[in-house]
């Protein structure tokens, strides 16, 4: 696709609502720093009306010189948005629910407020320069003739795009392109994602959302936000990428350095399994895969581990195949035939299910080694 997709994060603002997280001010700098080596267009940088510590670490990072824009959180008050622009931020996300269950419960208010609220901060933001991004925040659950008005009026009022949320992570990929792309037919404006993860969906219905219209995809690192998290920033930089064929140029090498980081400013671990980033995404184990895969990688892995500074691994376990175990005897020196591989290969099914997992490289050899004893030969004569 021959687009420009921006990628927005929002670890410093989203991402530190995780409960139980906080970031230092030293910490949301430095995540800042890599955010932009990555490439990241827009860092919304946190939530300046809050003072004290927040609003110094947000004037710290405008002051980085980061290529990103930087960006300010904000409710549809006034003083919110002078909160903003006081910290010399360039764009501010000026957020409002629109559904009626947020509304009526959370707001106490009505939908004519809610426009008024609106377009009043939209227009004092616009007056002092900023870029503005509107939020509809419980988009998903909003009802569709009123978002539509609410999106109209905010481009009206000068909005340069419309935040849609996923609020709860309540939809799926299919009715999330319908949405998105009936807005984009009807109002004409620019959409950004705002996915939560409450179903396991959250990058793919940004990713959706692309589909349908929108240029642009708020991310978090590792996915952190509140409850289940957001869509995770290493998943859709290599989506847009490997899926879409659109090649925003980040630097992709970054991208594990920074989840690293973040990982340990949150306390969050990374897990194993983790998509992208994951320290075995790129492990092999059964027969077939691990065969394939020594053969030409690319039969099981759609992007180089090279490109993301991991490694490929062939691990030795129940589920190997004889190329594995004459690979991984190979790497010492220890070449093999066909017959004397699946002789092994028995042992190390053997081992590793009364183990109950796979084998070290250190126990295959030794199996090799029985191997040998059992039979009358030493490795001279092997």
């Amino acid at each position: 696709m021959e687009r420009k997709i921006r990628l927005v994060d929002t670890t410093l603002r989203d991402g530190e609502q995780t409960a139980g997280v906080v970031f230092a001010n030293e910490e949301k700098i430095y995540i800042a720093k890599l955010l932009d080596e990555v490439g990241v267009e827009q860092i919304e940088a946190g939530i300046p009306v809050m003072g004290g510590d927040e609003k110094e670490v947000i004037r710290k990072i405008v002051k980085s010189n980061l290529k990103a824009s930087i960006m300010g959180w904000n409710r549809a008050v006034i003083r919110d948005i002078q909160a903003s622009i006081d910290c010399g931020v360039d764009a501010v996300a000026i957020s409002i629910s629109t559904s009626d269950i947020h509304i009526k419960h959370k707001l106490k208010s009505t939908r004519a407020e809610v426009l008024e609220d609106m377009t009043n901060a939209v227009y004092y933001a616009k007056k002092n320069g900023m870029y503005v991004s509107v939020n509809a925040e419980d988009s998903s659950r909003t009802e569709r003739p009123f978002l539509l008005k609410f999106a109209k009026l905010a481009k009206e009022a000068g909005a340069d795009r419309v935040r849609f949320c996923d609020t709860v992570g309540i939809m799926n990929p299919i009715d999330t392109y319908d949405i998105v792309k009936y807005i984009k037919d009807n109002v004409g404006i620019d959409v950004e994602m705002h996915t939560h993860n409450d179903l396991g969906m959250a990058t793919a219905n940004a990713i959706a959302g692309v589909m349908a219209g929108a240029n642009y995809v708020g991310v978090t690192v590792n996915g952190l936000g509140e409850r289940a998290g957001n869509a995770a920033l290493e998943e859709a930089a290599m989506a847009l990428k490997s899926s879409l064929n659109i090649d925003n140029g980040y630097n992709i090498n970054k991208l594990k350095p920074l989840c690293e980081y973040v990982s340990i400013a949150s306390g969050r671990d990374i897990s194993p399994w983790k998509t992208i980033v994951g320290k075995n995404i790129f492990s092999h184990e059964s027969g077939i895969h691990a065969d394939g895969a020594l053969k030409n990688p690319l039969t099981y892995e759609i992007f180089n581990p090279d490109e993301l500074g991991l490694e490929r691994k062939i691990v030795i376990g129940k589920h190997s195949g004889t190329a594995a175990i004459k690979n991984k005897l190979s790497q010492n020196d220890i070449n093999i035939d066909n017959f004397t591989a699946s002789r092994v290969l028995e042992k190390v099914r053997h081992t590793s299910v009364s183990l109950k997992r796979a084998l070290t490289d250190k126990e295959l050899l030794n199996i090799y080694e029985e191997y040998l004893l059992e039979n009358g030969l030493d490795m001279k004569q092997a």
